[in-house]
C-alpha cells in the first residue's frame, strides 16, 4: 500500500518514524522517572542530627513546632507546599 502525494517521500516517512520513536522514548522515560520518584518517597528519610536537638524545648515551643509541621504537606508532585 502506497501513500498518496508527498507522504510517499521516504524522507517524510523517516521523519514521522523518528518523531514516533522519540515520543515513545520520552513517554517511557517519563514513566520510569515517575515510578522511581514514587519508590524513593516510600523509603524513610535519613535522620540528620541537629545541634539544637540537645536543647530541651518548652511546651509552647513544641506546640509551635507541631503547628508548623502540621501545615507542611506533600503536594501532588511530592514537593512540600
Amino acid at each position: 500500500m502506497t501513500l498518496p502525494g508527498q507522504f510517499s517521500d521516504p524522507r517524510v516517512i523517516t521523519l514521522v518514524g523518528l518523531l514516533a520513536v522519540t515520543a515513545a522514548t520520552w513517554v517511557v522515560l517519563g514513566l520510569h522517572r515517575a515510578r522511581a520518584r514514587r519508590e524513593c518517597s516510600r523509603a524513610p528519610l535519613e535522620r540528620v542530627w541537629h545541634p539544637q536537638e540537645t536543647i530541651e524545648l518548652t511546651a509552647d515551643e513544641e506546640r509551635a513546632f507541631g503547628q508548623v509541621v502540621s501545615h507542611l504537606s506533600l503536594g501532588s508532585a511530592g514537593r512540600i507546599r
